[in-house]
């Protein structure tokens, strides 16, 4: 299970237009806020990703881009980009090799039923690829002011 002062794991996934991304290459131009989503189009996490959206200029100030991961595909990725006008990178992995190698890809309860599915979580990377916060429960609707929160601290 990753944890803070982990060093983030690398990964190499595709954007909504076929373009591969790795950490290290986002790494060097900006501290990443890494998170970690089930699907497009829900309403959890369409809260989540138009919070972040409207604080997305603000943690830019302060250094920080902003990258989502599903397991969606890339048409997926588009379609809620365009929709809600997402001024950042979204990420598929849909083979979810990436989300385990992150811990979160994990076991689900929904209605008594049982499933693996992808976990809510961010992850905070510093300039050195190291985790310098970890949020486990997210705040969909307030997530922006979450991560300000922690941040100034």
């Amino acid at each position: 299970m990753l944890d803070v002062n982990d060093k983030a794991p690398e990964f190499n996934l595709k954007d909504m237009d076929g373009i591969a991304y790795n950490l290290s290459s986002l790494l060097k131009e900006s501290k990443v806020i890494l998170y970690f989503y089930p699907k497009d189009n829900t309403s959890g996490c369409t809260a989540e990703a138009c919070s972040l959206r409207d604080g997305q200029s603000e943690l830019k100030k302060q250094g920080y881009r902003i990258v989502g991961i599903s397991p969606d595909g890339a048409a997926s990725h588009k379609k809620f980009i365009e929709k809600y006008s997402l001024p950042f990178l979204l990420l598929s992995d849909e083979d979810h090799s990436v989300s385990e190698s992150y811990g979160t890809w994990g076991l689900k309860k929904l209605y008594g039923r049982e499933y693996m599915g992808m976990l809510r979580k961010t992850f905070i990377i510093n300039q050195d690829g190291v985790v310098t916060h970890i949020f486990n429960k997210v705040d969909t609707k307030n997530h922006f002011e979450q991560i300000s929160k922690e941040l100034s601290r």
